[in-house]
């Protein structure tokens, strides 16, 4: 179908370019040398969508898009910068690209934005994918994340380890005009290379020894939704350069394809390491770092909001199973004091140990166990509870009893009483490494260097 297309821009050259680009697609095609002619067209004839630079004498291009928000918009720019790409998105364009640009890469975004279907607005309601905060600063930022949600923009999310950068970008889904559409995660770190390329791209029958079959890969998995790239740092060189190719053209080739196909996703990428530094190392790409970076985002580390411990601490114990758990007052001034080095994973990891330890009771300061502490931790008091008549005295060996534990801190030995619970953790897991490393709120590589620990530490007394 015949669509109606208008390009605003006081650069002639720039039109002329603009116009041989699109009139291949055999679209009507209006120029117009600044932003009131195209104002005055608009307001006299509809369009299909509007090509337009952001800086131009008299009415810009962003006024040109509050004043026709109804229209998709694609903003061109020579002098971007991240505030005015964050405003464009904002307001509601569908693309900003920056020049110099190809033909391809404009067809590409032009053909998108012509052939998408109409975006649903965000629900009002998005439930388990909201945050837990009270903080005045983590509010202030969730709301603009929640407005530049509603872009086609890519976004960068960046924060250190265990802050919610999988969580946030869940959110901007949720809130996003493509909520309707499929969510789909990559995790870059955990794929080597030759396996990441094709769940990436897809492959088809015959790409490679065992491709049975063909099979799509993520950026298809994700059309008309969000990807979510994490850990993009982790990407080869290689691969960002094939990443890079898919932002620009729209479209994906997959492992052993013989034409590329056409995609509408919006890309979200997550990281915890400094890509500018990369960038100087020689290890990240400049040109796909701008792609990837149109609206920046970074997530504030917990020692800079300590005021949500506690509702993240009653959030955790309603949404976990312990709703009987809470905290008692030293036990939130003493969390309040932490460094918090692995951020709101960490405070989860502590409260599930603490709610173990405490045995659905009260939780107070002795039963934290914290990382900051380890060499100086006295070891948990366990809480009283009602003897039962008749029942009989636990006899397991090993088990973690009161007297025991009081009888360990007596000894004053922090290994040892850390060794004990790790020992009784396996007991109890039927010597499931993973399962005792989750309970104790350790990983199960920690798990695996404390028992090498203790093996070793045998065999030099048996000798």
């Amino acid at each position: 179908m015949l669509k109606k297309l208008v390009i605003a821009d006081d650069d002639p050259t720039m039109r002329a370019a603009l116009r041989e680009a699109l009139s291949g697609l055999g679209h009507n095609v209006n120029l117009f040398p600044n932003g009131e002619e195209a104002e005055a067209h608009l307001r006299q004839s509809d369009a299909d969508l509007v090509v337009s630079d952001v800086r131009m004498p008299g009415l810009s291009g962003l006024d040109l898009l509050k004043r026709f928000p109804q229209i998709p918009f694609i903003l061109i720019s020579g002098h971007a910068t991240v505030p005015e790409a964050v405003e464009a998105m904002k307001i509601g364009a569908y693309d900003f690209i920056v020049k110099p640009f190809s033909h391809r890469e404009l067809l590409a975004v032009v053909e998108a934005a012509l052939r998408r279907k109409p975006l649903e607005e965000p629900s009002e309601t998005v439930g388990a994918n909201e945050f837990v905060t009270v903080n005045s600063r983590m509010r202030a930022f969730l709301d603009f994340a929640h407005q530049v949600a509603k872009s086609h923009a890519s976004i960068l999310i960046q924060g250190e380890s265990g802050t919610g950068k999988e969580l946030l970008a869940r959110y901007l889904h949720a809130h996003s005009r493509r909520h309707a559409g499929p969510f789909v995660a990559v995790n870059c770190a955990a794929l080597p290379e030759g396996l990441l390329e094709s769940e990436l791209f897809g492959y088809e029958r015959g790409a490679f020894t065992g491709a049975v079959a063909s099979r799509m890969g993520k950026f298809e998995s994700a059309d008309g939704g969000t990807l979510l790239l994490d850990e993009i740092s982790e990407m080869p060189l290689a691969l960002q350069a094939k990443l890079l190719r898919v932002l620009q053209e729209r479209e994906v080739d997959r492992v052993g394809g013989r034409k590329p196909l056409p995609i509408d996703i919006r890309v979200v990428s997550t990281t915890n390491r400094d890509l500018r530094e990369m960038i100087r190392g020689g290890t990240f790409r400049e040109d796909l770092f701008y792609r990837l970076n149109v609206v920046p985002l970074r997530l504030l580390p917990l020692r800079e909001r300590l005021d949500d411990v506690d509702p993240l601490a009653q959030a955790f114990f309603s949404r976990h199973g312990y709703p009987e758990s809470s905290l008692t007052q030293p036990a939130l001034d003493h969390l309040k004091q932490n460094s918090w080095r692995g951020n709101v994973r960490e405070l989860f990891n502590v409260l599930e140990r603490a709610a173990i330890i405490a045995q659905g009771g009260p939780i107070a300061a002795e039963h934290l166990f914290l990382d900051d502490e380890r060499e100086n931790w006295s070891g948990p008091t366990m809480p009283d509870r009602p003897k039962i008549v008749g029942e009989p005295t636990p006899a397991v060996d090993g088990a973690i009893t009161e007297s025991s534990l009081k009888e360990s801190q007596s000894h004053g030995s922090v290994r040892a009483m850390e060794e004990q619970l790790i020992h009784q953790a396996l007991k109890q897991a039927n010597n499931n490494r993973t399962l005792a490393a989750k309970t104790l709120g350790i990983s199960v590589r920690t798990l695996r260097n404390k028992l090498k620990l203790y093996r070793e530490r045998d065999c030099l007394m048996e000798a």
